[in-house]
């Protein structure tokens, strides 16, 4: 079984995901974009039993457009996101795939929320879904 261990700027806050993640996507919504710093957020979901974390975190809870909540865990040391839950996936743990640090890390196959992609962004891939 693949295990695949994700870890903040510093090394302190870590997710460790086992096995393959069942969503991989980029989300171009204004709070992803907010939050992330980026022209757009990328990340992989894993059920919550394949997902173990370890070391402190800060969680900041945001209630999106269509009511969900989502709770958003960053190292209180040097605010990189690392993990969230919730929103309209809660049984689902999302890791930003920045925090792989891994060049090989499998593409996304879905592109959300494109109606608030910067012009410039071209999301490609064999088999990449796109919606508005």
């Amino acid at each position: 079984m693949t295990t695949r261990v994700a870890t903040c700027r510093c090394g302190q806050l870590k997710a460790e995901c086992h096995g393959e993640p069942v969503r991989i996507s980029v989300c171009h919504c204004l709070n992803c974009q907010q939050r992330s710093g980026s022209a757009f957020a990328a990340q992989a979901r894993w059920p919550a039993e394949q997902v173990r974390i370890s070391g402190d975190s800060t969680e900041w809870v945001h209630v999106g457009d269509n009511g969900g909540v989502t709770d958003f865990h960053f190292c209180p040391l040097c605010g990189s996101t690392v993990w969230y839950q919730g929103g309209g996936m809660p049984e689902l743990i999302a890791v930003a795939i920045g925090a792989f640090a891994d060049p090989d890390f499998p593409a996304p196959y879905f592109s959300v929320w494109e109606q608030r992609k910067h012009a410039w962004v071209t999301i490609t891939g064999d088999g990449v879904e796109h919606f508005d």
